[in-house]
C-alpha cells in the first residue's frame, strides 16, 4: 500500500483490493480568499460530513483505496455536476460552488459570492484534480481486477426540513435507480445492513450524486454506489436546529462502534462482490 498526496489538499491512499472509498465532503479547509467573503466560517462548515473519515478509518485495512479532499464543500462540491445540471430537479439542493447551506442560509456577504470566472477557476484548481485522481484509481484497479466498486461515503444531519420530511433513515443507499451498479451489489449491501438495528432505504431521497452517476458503468466492470448516513447513527445529532458551539458534537468511538461494525461488513461485501465479478469478466 502506498500514499500519494498531490496537491496538498488531496490525499490518495492506495490499496490493492478492488474497492475505492471516496470521501468528498469531510474536509474543512477554506482558502483565505474565499473565507474572507463568507458570512460565517461556521456556516460554511456546517454541512460537512462530520467525522466520516474517522468512521471509515478501517477501510485501508481491507485493502481499499481511500481518496479524500481536505477542502470544505463550500469551496467546491466535487459531488455535483460541473455543468450545473441539478441532480434532483424540483428539489432543494446546493451548487458546484455552494451559495447557501442545506437550511437555506446565505454563505457569502451580499455581492461577494463567486462569479462564473471564479467558479471556473475553482473547478480547474479543485474539482478536476479530484476527479482525475478518481479516474486514475478506477483505471488502475480495474486493470488489475477486471471489476471495481466505487463507494461514495457521506453523512448528513438526520433532520433538515428544507431537504426532506421527517427523520432520514440511518442508511441511505443510492445507486441512481439501479443504473450505477449491478443489483447483486445492492442486495449484498442491503443484506449487510439488515441484521443491524439501523433503518435503511435504497434510492430514497438520496439516489447518488454526480460521482456515483458519472462513474457507475456496471457493464464495463465499474460499480458505484453512494452511502448517505444519518448522523445520529454514529454521533450525537440534536433534534433541535444546530448552532455554533454546539455543532458538530465530538466524535465518540463508543457511540460510533455499532455503525462502524455494520460499515465494515458493507465494505467487505463490496470487496467480495468485486472479486467474484472479476472472474466473470
Amino acid at each position: 500500500m502506498s500514499q500519494d498526496v498531490s496537491p496538498d489538499w488531496l490525499a490518495v491512499q492506495r490499496g490493492d483490493a478492488p474497492l475505492i472509498v471516496s470521501l468528498p465532503h469531510t474536509g474543512t479547509d477554506i482558502p483565505l480568499f474565499i473565507e474572507a467573503r463568507l458570512v460565517s466560517p461556521w456556516l460554511a462548515r456546517k454541512d460537512t460530513d462530520w467525522w466520516v473519515h474517522r468512521l471509515y478509518d478501517f477501510a485501508a485495512d481491507l485493502g481499499a483505496t481511500v481518496i479524500r479532499t481536505a477542502l470544505s464543500r463550500s469551496v467546491i462540491d466535487v459531488n455535483r455536476d460541473p455543468s450545473g445540471a441539478s441532480l434532483y430537479p424540483g428539489q432543494a439542493t446546493t451548487e458546484l460552488c455552494p451559495t447557501s447551506t442545506f437550511d437555506g442560509e446565505a454563505l457569502h456577504r451580499a455581492g461577494e459570492g463567486p462569479d462564473e470566472a471564479e467558479i471556473a477557476l475553482r473547478r480547474r484548481l479543485y474539482f478536476d484534480p479530484y476527479h482525475d485522481a478518481l479516474a486514475a484509481e478506477i483505471a488502475r484497479l480495474k486493470g488489475g481486477h477486471g471489476a471495481v466498486v466505487l463507494f461514495e461515503a457521506h453523512s448528513i444531519r438526520s433532520r433538515i426540513p428544507r431537504l426532506f420530511d421527517g427523520e432520514l433513515p440511518n442508511f441511505n443507499i443510492g445507486t441512481n435507480g439501479g443504473a450505477s451498479c449491478e443489483a447483486a451489489l445492492t442486495a449484498a449491501v442491503e443484506a449487510a445492513c439488515d441484521p443491524s438495528p439501523f433503518s435503511r432505504v435504497t434510492n430514497g431521497r438520496f439516489k447518488g450524486g454526480y460521482t456515483t452517476r458519472h462513474y457507475g458503468r456496471p457493464t464495463e466492470g465499474v460499480h458505484a454506489l453512494q452511502m448517505e448516513l444519518a448522523c445520529r447513527g454514529y454521533m450525537v445529532d440534536p433534534a433541535a436546529p444546530v448552532s455554533p458551539g454546539a455543532w458538530p458534537t465530538p466524535y465518540d468511538p463508543d457511540i460510533a462502534a455499532p455503525m462502524r461494525a455494520v460499515l465494515a461488513a458493507i465494505l467487505q461485501a463490496c470487496v467480495d462482490f468485486a472479486q467474484a465479478r472479476a472472474g466473470d469478466l
